[in-house]
């Protein structure tokens, strides 16, 4: 089997190994802890930065910035800036981002299912 090498996968690996591909692609663009949380949040509206620091209280600021900046770089979020003083930033689930909604979906429902029970 062909390995990712750290430009993403070489053609070879894609064609060969369809299925696998797919699953580590997906897992590559959404490699972080905090990635998987932060598309939840914006499945029903968009918001700013400081409304998702404020939920995600425990990141720290250059660790949203980095995780948001991967997420708008891989297409699963837009980011819109207001020309206000001082300017005001809007994140927002992508077409792409969107369509990812029914795994987030998935992994909260399995996560209910079997995550651990507080009564």
């Amino acid at each position: 089997m062909s390995r990712i090498c750290t430009d993403g996968f070489n053609k070879e690996c894609i064609k060969e190994q369809r299925e696998v591909y797919g699953i580590a692609y997906t897992q590559n663009i959404l490699s972080g802890r905090w990635k998987y949380i932060i598309l939840w949040y914006l499945k029903t509206k968009e918001r700013r930065y400081s409304e998702i620091k404020a939920f995600l209280w425990d990141i720290s600021q250059g660790s949203l910035t980095k995780q948001l900046r991967e997420l708008e770089r891989d297409g699963l979020i837009n980011r819109k800036v207001y020309p206000e003083v001082p300017p005001r930033v809007v994140y927002s689930l992508s077409l792409k981002g969107k369509e990812f909604i029914p795994i987030i979906d998935l992994m909260e429902e399995f996560g209910k299912k079997f995550g651990e029970q507080v009564d």
